[in-house]
């Protein structure tokens, strides 16, 4: 078995400027921050995936998709301790694309999780308490691609990238 999820991945200059806004909270000791090399955009959490269904699934997640910027600067501290950091408007091709590979799952009958997409990325968890960066720059996150993503317990893998 195989614990998969589908991705905006950044790049490295992206990936800096996120752990940079992550690196400005004050984090109680109870919180545990994103490692760097882990900071990314869920799109849609898979799940245990049979290994042999990875190649299928990959083929299928392939879709075309307009790119898109997204520009962050919202921190918040979402429910049970989860320190998010948000695009400060979530635009049309992001909501189509996540869509069209919410399709793409259910036609392979994989989950769909059912709550309203809510885009972020993840910078701690266990983080209630914590006192969110201020003053950084916006982030520009130039989307042009999505990635199915397997998840090790010591980092996460590329499976296939998908450009726009």
């Amino acid at each position: 078995m195989a614990r998969v999820f589908i991705a905006l991945w950044p790049d490295d200059t992206v990936r800096r400027q996120l752990a940079a806004w992550r690196d400005g909270w004050r984090w109680p000791r109870s919180a545990t921050p994103v490692r760097s090399e882990r900071l990314h955009m869920t799109l849609h959490f898979i799940g245990e995936l049979a290994a042999e269904r990875i190649d299928e699934t990959a083929a299928a997640l392939a879709a075309p998709f307009a790119p898109f910027e997204l520009t962050f600067g919202r921190n918040l501290l979402w429910p049970h301790g989860i320190a998010v950091l948000e695009p400060d408007s979530t635009p049309a091709p992001l909501i189509d694309l996540q869509t069209t590979l919410a399709d793409a799952l259910r036609a392979l009958s994989l989950p769909i999780d059912q709550r309203a997409f809510k885009p972020h990325v993840t910078l701690a968890r266990r983080a209630d308490g914590a006192l969110p960066a201020r003053d950084a720059p916006p982030i520009r996150w130039a989307v042009d691609r999505y990635a199915l993503m397997r998840s090790h317990p010591d980092h996460y893998e590329v499976v296939r990238e998908y450009p726009c």
